[in-house]
């Protein structure tokens, strides 16, 4: 007995031959090139006080049973603090550093940084670079990584160095800089 195709799986088996060299042949022609990627070195300073009326890093949590300082193990740190181009209070903001940070030692100041730079000025404006490591408050060259950023950091991975500039009782200022790759 013969076998009988229906006009319309005919129709699908003459016109497929033609609908893969098409796939094939936009697939090919179009290729995504991504742009050359760069390296931005980027020096700003790092402010924040926490104490006072106008605190920009806040302990929110400490373990039950112990006493509720920044430098408790397992305490926890809401930071916004303000990027500035100076070390001055009074210089240039041209971002925040906005996240958290966490004791992350029974053995001294040793804290898990997980901050996101937002810049507010300048050429780098509405991007920010995501930022996580530790920080040893005494210690110069403390390296954290960057993992990624927005805007003009899309894509971006590199490095920050911090040294500290003023460390007191209530307010600090780190020295940082960055190392970025980015598209």
């Amino acid at each position: 007995m013969p076998y009988s195709y229906s006009p319309f799986v005919l129709l699908l088996l003459v016109l497929l031959p033609f609908s893969l060299s098409a796939a094939v042949a936009t697939a090919t022609g179009h290729e995504y090139t991504a742009p050359r990627e760069k390296m931005t070195h980027l020096h700003f300073f790092f402010h924040g006080r926490f104490a006072g009326p106008n605190a920009t890093a806040v302990l929110v949590a400490v373990p039950p049973g112990t006493n509720a300082t920044f430098n408790t193990f397992g305490a926890v740190i809401v930071l916004d603090d303000p990027l500035r181009d100076g070390p001055e209070a009074s210089s240039k903001l041209i971002g925040k550093a906005q996240g958290l940070t966490a004791q992350a030692s029974q053995e001294g100041t040793y804290l898990l940084m997980v901050v996101n730079f937002v810049f507010t000025a300048g050429k780098y404006n509405g991007s920010s670079l995501a930022i996580l490591g530790r920080f040893v408050p005494d210690v110069s060259g403390t390296e954290r990584s960057i993992v990624g950023g927005t805007g003009k950091f899309r894509m971006a991975r590199g490095y920050t160095v911090g040294n500290v500039y003023i460390w007191t009782a209530s307010y600090f200022v780190l020295e940082l800089d960055a190392y970025i790759v980015h598209y």
